[in-house]
C-alpha cells in the first residue's frame, strides 16, 4: 500500500524522497524492520491476553528434563509470526505480483488451519485437535492451487539461456541492461536441480515415454509433485516444533537463504552471471521473505528457552508451507533436501521409529525402537543433552546446509 502511495505522489508530486520506494533493497529492509516492531510489540500483549485467558499448552509427559515446567505456557503464539509477516507485505510490496498474491494465500490459508487445530485443542478442550485426514486435506487443497497457478496463469514465466551457440545474442533490456538470455519468456515446468551440468530439469521429461507431445501432459506428474513437497514440507516443520527456538530459528535461516535465491534469480545481472534461469517478477518476493524472516527473528525474541509462548501449529504448518510454495514459485524445490536437511531428518526419525517399531512387533512380537524417542531432536534430549544445546548445534546445521545450497548455484 505504501508502494502505490509513495509511487502516486513521486509520478504526480515530484515528492522528494518518494522515489526510494521502487527500490526492492529499500523495502525488504523496511519489511524486516517492521516485521520486527510488529512481533515485539503484538507479541508481548498478545502473551499477556493469553496468560489472562490461561490459554497454555497441556503438555504430555514423556519422562524429559524441563518438561513438566512447560505446563501452561502459552499458545497460538503463531498468529505473531502471522501478522508480523502478512502486515509488512501488504505495505510495501507490489499487491498485483501474482507471486506475492500466492504467498499471501498460502500464508492465510495454512495459518488458518493450524488456527483451527490451536482452537479446538485449546478452547474446545479436545486434544486431537482437526482429524489428521483434514490437515492433509487442506496442505492438498493448497498443493492444487499452487501448481495450477504456476501451470496455468501467463504470468508465471521465465527466461532461459540459448541451447547452442548460434543463438548466443547480446540482449538489451528496458533497464539497459545487456544479458545473454533469449528474448522470449516462456512458460515451462522446469526448474533447479544442484549437481547438474546445465542446473535445469523438466518435469515433462517425465512423461517423454509417451511420445511426441508429450509436453502437453506435464501436469500429470508436475500437480502431484508439488502436492507433495508441500504436504512433506509442511509436516516436517510441525514435527520440528519441539524444543523451544528450534522451529522458528531454523526458518529464519532457510528464510533468509531462499531471500538470497530469489533476490539473484529475480535480478537479470546476477542470473546471467550465475548462469541460472532468469524469473521475472520474483524479486518482489525479497519483500515477502524479509518480513518472514523479521517475523521469525522478532517470535524467537518470546519463543527462545525457556519460551514464554509456543507457536502451534497456526505458527508450524503456516511456516513449512510458506518455504515449500517459496522454493516452488522461485523454481528451487529441489534444493529443499539440502536446504530443510532440518526438517527432512525429524521427518525421518519418525517414519523410521515407526516403521521399525511396527516391524519388530509384527515379526517378533516386540515392538524396538531405532531411536530413544523420535522425533530426532528428543533423541538428543534422551542422551542427556541440554535443550539450548541441542537447539544451537541444530541451528549451526542449519546454517552449513544453507551454505550449501548457495553454492550449487555454481558447484556442478
Amino acid at each position: 500500500m505504501l508502494y502505490y502511495l509513495f509511487s502516486y505522489l513521486d509520478t504526480t508530486f515530484d515528492f522528494p524522497g518518494a522515489q526510494v520506494f521502487q527500490y526492492i533493497s529499500f523495502r525488504a529492509a523496511m519489511a524486516v524492520i517492521t516485521s520486527l516492531i510488529i512481533s515485539l510489540y503484538f507479541g508481548k500483549r498478545w502473551i499477556g491476553y493469553l496468560n489472562r485467558r490461561q490459554v497454555g499448552e497441556t503438555i504430555r509427559d514423556l519422562g524429559l528434563e524441563g518438561q513438566v515446567e512447560k505446563q501452561g505456557t502459552p499458545t497460538m503464539g503463531g498468529l505473531i509470526i502471522l501478522a508480523s509477516l502478512i502486515i509488512p507485505t501488504l505495505l510495501f510490496a507490489q499487491l498485483n505480483n501474482t507471486y506475492v498474491i500466492l504467498m499471501l494465500f498460502t500464508s492465510v490459508w495454512l495459518g488458518g488451519l493450524g488456527f483451527l487445530d490451536d482452537y479446538i485443542k485449546v478452547f474446545k478442550k479436545d486434544k486431537k485437535g482437526l482429524p489428521g485426514k483434514t490437515k492433509i486435506m487442506g496442505q492438498v487443497v493448497l498443493g492444487l492451487v499452487v501448481a495450477a497457478v504456476m501451470y496455468f496463469d501467463d504470468s508465471i514465466v521465465l527466461r532461459e539461456k540459448p541451447q547452442n551457440i548460434g543463438q548466443v545474442i547480446e540482449n538489451v533490456t528496458s533497464e539497459g541492461i545487456s544479458s545473454r538470455f533469449l528474448v522470449e519468456e516462456t512458460r515451462v515446468t522446469k526448474t533447479t536441480i544442484p549437481f547438474i551440468k546445465n542446473n535445469e530439469f523438466d518435469y515433462a521429461v517425465l512423461l517423454k515415454w509417451i511420445g511426441p507431445g508429450y509436453q502437453k501432459w506435464a501436469f500429470l506428474v508436475f500437480i502431484p509433485i508439488i502436492i507433495f513437497i508441500i504436504t512433506a514440507v509442511s509436516n516436517g516443520a510441525n514435527l520440528t516444533d519441539g524444543m523451544d527456538g528450534l522451529a522458528v530459528g531454523t526458518s529464519a535461516i532457510i528464510g533468509t537463504t531462499l531471500g538470497i535465491l530469489a533476490w539473484v534469480s529475480g535480478n537479470i545481472i546476477f542470473a546471467d552471471y550465475l548462469n541460472i534461469m532468469y524469473l521475472p517478477n520474483t524479486g518482489e518476493l525479497t519483500i515477502f521473505i524479509s518480513a518472514f524472516v523479521g517475523a521469525n527473528i522478532g517470535f524467537l525474541w518470546y519463543n527462545s528457552y525457556p519460551a514464554q509462548v509456543f507457536m502451534g501449529d497456526t505458527g508450524s504448518l503456516a511456516l513449512g508451507g510458506i518455504i515449500a510454495v517459496f522454493a516452488i514459485v522461485i523454481r528451487k524445490e529441489l534444493l529443499i533436501p539440502i536446504l530443510c536437511g532440518i526438517f527432512l531428518a525429524e521427518s525421518l526419525s519418525v517414519l523410521i521409529q515407526v516403521s521399525w517399531f511396527k516391524y519388530t512387533r509384527k515379526k517378533y512380537g516386540v515392538g524396538r525402537r531405532v531411536f530413544k524417542m523420535s522425533p530426532l531432536h528428543h533423541h538428543y534430549q534422551k542422551l542427556g543433552y541440554s535443550e539450548p544445546k541441542i537447539v544451537l548445534r541444530f541451528f549451526i546445521v542449519g546454517v552449513i546446509l544453507a551454505v550449501i545450497t548457495i553454492i550449487t548455484l555454481k558447484l556442478r
